[in-house]
């Protein structure tokens, strides 16, 4: 099995890592535009194996895409990354561009690939990657649920002291500081909901907090945050390589299901080898399908900055 990431900064290379450390595949390649960065980034990985144990061969390339050949999963992560005071929306006019020659610079060479979205804003681009590529839907997915989600499970066990392995949250809807929901509802901890817990003041700011959680750590940092989001996207890889069949939430298009059409945004889905498998329903409640409508409708409202941008 072959994986590809592309964009060898803090987030990529985190994800390269993260799929290296865990033996998913023979080989793993990372593609960056910076002369020898790619190159660089791989051998620091390579000097790992003997220390954790893996057998991973990792190659970096300096944008050349045929070492990127059949690729069973390409992970895209390239763009600019969010500094201080910038939305997720002012990053499109750039971004755009960057990925939309990344996927078809990717399908040359791996025609049945599966790719993965990282880059934001991530809704958009996840739409824009499976626009311009033409690929089945199910063959293009935006991490951005997982990594809300992480996000949320942090929170509440910040909340409650417990451990986050014991708790089951779910993120969906828009990647965004706006348009993300966060399921307090159904949130449990070893199947208790977390609501028989938690006041409601509580979970509204455990709520408020998720959604500015990349904001949050953007303030802290500088820069957008890398080793959630890597791990992320390394977890998404591994339920497809390993046909894992998780439920994630994620980008994804919509046909009619949560009522939306012509749309990628986050819901639950079933992952595995062939990429998004079957969305779950987890039939929201009114309050909680008004949220999911209002995040759509920004979403569409960032889509159509694109369409201006790529007219």
């Amino acid at each position: 099995m072959k994986v590809t990431v592309v964009g060898a900064g803090a987030v990529g290379a985190t994800c390269a890592d993260n799929i290296a450390r865990r033996a998913l595949v023979e080989e793993l390649v990372l593609v960056d535009i910076k002369e020898g960065f790619a190159e660089g980034k791989a051998l620091d990985i390579s000097q790992t194996c003997s220390l954790l144990g893996f057998d991973t061969r990792v190659i970096g390339s300096t944008n050349d895409y045929s070492k990127t050949a059949n690729s069973d999963v390409c992970v895209i992560t390239s763009g600019i990354p969010r500094k201080p005071g910038m939305t997720r929306e002012e990053l499109i006019g750039t971004n755009a561009k960057i990925v939309e020659g990344v996927a078809k610079n990717l399908l040359q060479y791996s025609p049945n690939t599966i790719i993965v979205v990282i880059s934001n804003p991530m809704d958009t681009m996840t739409y824009l990657t499976l626009k311009a590529t033409g690929l089945p839907k199910n063959r293009v997915i935006g991490m951005g649920g997982i990594l809300d989600s992480a996000r949320f499970k942090t929170y509440l066990q910040m909340a409650l002291g417990c451990s986050q392995n014991d708790l089951h949250a779910v993120v969906i809807g828009g990647h965004g500081d706006t348009t993300m929901i966060p399921l307090t509802r159904l949130a449990t901890l070893n199947g208790n909901p977390v609501s028989n817990t938690l006041s409601a003041d509580q979970l509204k700011q455990i709520s408020a907090d998720t959604m500015v959680g990349g904001a949050t750590l953007t303030k802290m940092l500088g820069t957008s945050a890398w080793y959630a989001p890597g791990a992320a996207g390394a977890a998404l890889v591994e339920s497809i390589i390993r046909d894992q069949k998780k439920v994630f939430p994620c980008c994804v298009s919509l046909d009619g299901e949560y009522g939306q059409s012509d749309i990628c945004m986050g819901v639950p889905v079933v992952i595995g080898r062939n990429g998004w498998e079957k969305i779950v329903d987890y039939k929201l409640n009114t309050e909680e399908q008004e949220a999911f409508n209002k995040s759509a409708e920004a979403v569409r409202n960032m889509n159509s900055v694109l369409d201006t941008l790529v007219a």
